[in-house]
């Protein structure tokens, strides 16, 4: 059965040698208990399985098997520069596809029910480059606990470069972010490739806060993953391929990665549509309970079955926010519970149009929040 109380996110905040100060959500409206109990009953009459789903392991096959398909074609087949082009964006768009996918499940312990299967699964996140150890810390707990509150969730946070809300410091260079932050996000990925996992694990700080390094078997998996990474992304193709021809691979499977990853998460938070809500100054208390937040906060986008398979469910990000336990195969049925309780009770069930319209949205809250005048 769901349960609503994050246990995973309780026993990494906890693990935090000086843990942050956490927020509390406004007394429940009964909407998240009763929007439970609709999702539970969905489930037991239907037979739909909350994880172990025979379709989330056949699409991590398909996945891997791709990865490793297009690796090989790439490193040792490719002669042409126009295939070698197409062989390293497909990588790219591969590579999204195990972090939208299989990793993104096994780190919400939404893929199996047994918890070594999840802690596998979520290391896959290791071939593309990034620590699942600190990804779970930023993304399940930071982002999904306090999504678009500033100073909390990080996912939207680049530092100086952006200003991405309206309890943001603005500077003089904003004003042309709507222009820039394209860039940015095509090259995220060599940032965590390069800086920011090493940087949190020697510092033990997570942007800001202090946070443990990885010990026993989570220190295993970050050395070998990364020991890994770089051999696949620089080792073997080195002993075949000249310097330039290696970094220009990197530089475009990174790029595109990188422009995939963000583009997906802009769509559902970093918009018009959503909400970026702060503690009440005198009680330090968030005005909405905690479903509505992430419901408030979220957005949905509309997608045919092919990209919703290959993006993981993520354009139903509503259902991922108020169920991330629960397997993303399962996420069109659920949504369609989700609105209907959202209708009874008043709450506001955000959708896009459409993806161009998504995106235009993203382009607009950009250049507002460039604008001096939002501070």
């Amino acid at each position: 059965m769901i349960n609503n109380q994050q246990t995973t996110q309780q026993v990494i905040e906890n693990s935090a040698k000086e843990p942050m100060k956490m927020l509390k959500f406004g007394k429940s409206s009964g909407f998240q208990m009763e929007l439970t109990r609709r999702v539970n009953e969905l489930i037991q009459t239907t037979g739909l399985r909350e994880r172990d789903c025979p379709q989330m392991y056949i699409k991590a096959v398909i996945l891997l098997l791709s990865f490793l398909i297009v690796y090989v074609s790439l490193v040792f087949l490719a002669k042409t520069w126009w295939v070698v082009l197409s062989l390293s964006i497909l990588l790219g768009l591969v590579m999204a596809g195990i972090g939208f996918n299989i990793q993104h499940d096994g780190s919400h312990s939404a893929y199996s029910s047994y918890p070594w299967v999840n802690k596998l699964m979520a290391a896959t996140l290791e071939l593309i480059g990034f620590s699942s150890y600190y990804w779970l810390w930023g993304h399940t707990v930071l982002h999904h606990k306090y999504v678009n509150i500033t100073g909390y969730d990080t996912d939207f946070d680049f530092g100086i470069l952006t200003r991405k809300t309206p309890f943001q410091s603005w500077f003089a260079h904003h004003r042309w972010q709507h222009y820039y932050i394209w860039f940015l996000y095509g090259i995220d990925p060599i940032h965590w490739h390069f800086v920011s996992d090493f940087e949190s694990f020697f510092t033990e700080k997570f942007y800001e806060r202090h946070y443990p390094r990885p010990k026993g078997v989570n220190l295993t998996i970050f050395l070998l993953g990364k020991t890994i990474f770089f051999t696949l992304a620089f080792g073997i193709p080195l002993m075949f391929h000249s310097l330039w021809t290696v970094l220009a691979c990197y530089l475009i499977t990174s790029f595109t990665l990188g422009i995939v990853l963000n583009v997906v998460f802009l769509y559902a938070h970093e918009v018009e549509e959503a909400t970026f809500p702060m503690p009440l100054k005198d009680t330090g208390m968030i005005e909405n309970d905690w479903a509505i937040h992430q419901i408030e906060t979220t957005v949905n986008f509309p997608c045919n079955p092919v990209l919703t398979w290959f993006l993981g469910g993520l354009n139903y990000q509503i259902e991922h926010h108020l169920f991330p336990n629960i397997c993303h195969v399962n996420y069109p049925a659920i949504s369609k519970v989700v609105e209907e309780t959202c209708q009874e009770f008043g709450v506001k069930y955000k959708k896009h149009q459409s993806i161009w319209g998504g995106l235009k949205s993203h382009f607009r809250w950009m250049r507002q929040m460039g604008m001096v005048h939002t501070m």
